[in-house]
C-alpha cells in the first residue's frame, strides 16, 4: 500500500531523514520506535505532505506521492492523527469532527460520525463541549475520530499514548487493534516500544535519521539490542 525508498529530509540545513526505506502492506499494522528526536514524527509529516523530501520516491497504492498536496493525500485515502493531538480546543467535539470530513461531499458523514461516537462513547458524551476542555485521553480519542471521519485506508498515528495514564494507554492501544480487525492499514509511531510492538505486525527501529533495524513486532521484542535501548532491560 505504501512504499517509501530511499527519502533524504532536511529542516534547512539540518538533514533529519537520512535514505530511509520503508513499505507497509495492506491490512498491517507496523510500528516506527526509536529516542526522541530521531526522526519518527518527521517520517510521518513527509508521508502525509507537510514535509517535503529533498530526494527520494513516496508511493500509495502505486501512485508517486511526492509533490501532492497535503489535502489531496487526504483524499488519496492517507489520514494523519499527530503528535500531541492537534485538536481545535477553541471548537466543540462536533465541529472538530465536522473538520475531519472537510474533504468529503457525500451523504454518509453523519453515518460515520455516529460510528466515530459509538467507538468513543465519551466524545458523545461531550459532544458540544469545547475540546480544549476535555482531558488527554478524551482528546486523544477526538484525535483518532477526526482522523477517521476522512475514511482513510492509511491512518497514520502519532505517539496515541503520550502524556496518558496507563489505563487509558491500554484502551488506545485496544482501540488500534480494533481498527486493524476492522480492515483499516495502520503505521504508528509510539515511543512505548514494548506496546508498539506488542501489536505490531512488523516495525522499524530509527536512530538519528537512518532506520537500522527492521523485523517482526514480536522478533524485535526478544531482541536484545531492542530490548537494551528501548524496553527498559
Amino acid at each position: 500500500m505504501l512504499e517509501i525508498k530511499d527519502i533524504n529530509v532536511f529542516y534547512g540545513a539540518i538533514q533529519a531523514l537520512t535514505n530511509v526505506s520503508i513499505d507497509v502492506k495492506q491490512g498491517e499494522i507496523v510500528a516506527i520506535i526509536g529516542s526522541n528526536g530521531a526522526g519518527k514524527s518527521t517520517l510521518l509529516r513527509t508521508i502525509s505532505g507537510m514535509l517535503r523530501p529533498r530526494t527520494g520516491s513516496i508511493s500509495f497504492k502505486g501512485k508517486n506521492i511526492v509533490s501532492t498536496a497535503p489535502h489531496e493525500i487526504v483524499k488519496a485515502g492517507i489520514s494523519h492523527s499527530p503528535e500531541g493531538r492537534r485538536i481545535f480546543t477553541n471548537m466543540s467535539v462536533h465541529e472538530n469532527l465536522q473538520l475531519g470530513a472537510y474533504i468529503r461531499k457525500d451523504a454518509e458523514i453523519h453515518k460515520d460520525m455516529e460510528a466515530v461516537l459509538d467507538r468513543f462513547p465519551r466524545l458523545r458524551e461531550r459532544f458540544k463541549q469545547n475540546s480544549g476542555t476535555m482531558s488527554g485521553g478524551e482528546q486523544q480519542m477526538l484525535a483518532i475520530g477526526r482522523a477517521l471521519m476522512s475514511r482513510p485506508e492509511l491512518l497514520l498515528l502519532d505517539e496515541p499514548s503520550l502524556g496518558l495514564a496507563p489505563n487509558l494507554v491500554t484502551e488506545i492501544f485496544n482501540i488500534v487493534l480494533d481498527l486493524n480487525k476492522e480492515g483499516r492499514t495502520i503505521l504508528i509511531v509510539e515511543q512505548n516500544a514494548n506496546r508498539a510492538l506488542e501489536i505490531a505486525h512488523r516495525a522499524y527501529v530509527l536512530e538519528t535519521g537512518n532506520i537500522v533495524l527492521t523485523d517482526t513486532g514480536k522478533a524485535l521484542l526478544s531482541n536484545p539490542k531492542v530490548k537494551e535501548a528501548y524496553l527498559g532491560g
